[in-house]
């Protein structure tokens, strides 16, 4: 993981944090738990980065909901 990866990770993590109204430390846990934070937000980083925050979160919100990680 390089440097740019690793800020969007933490990006992402402060941005469903607060789109869910949720602690980061449980953000955290659960994308890496569910293999969500390395294989999708790390791997995809160079599409993913270049979309809005508003899609970014709804995407991951949603992918967190199919892999079961979200009720």
């Amino acid at each position: 993981m390089n440097f740019n990866q690793l800020d969007f990770a933490v990006y992402c993590i402060g941005l469903l944090a607060s789109k869910l109204n949720m602690n980061q430390t449980d953000i955290y846990d659960r994308l890496k738990n569910s293999g969500i934070l390395g294989g999708y937000i790390v791997k995809g980083y160079d599409a993913l980065h270049t979309f809005s925050s508003d899609y970014i979160a709804d995407d991951l919100i949603d992918y967190m909901k199919e892999k079961g990680v979200l009720a």
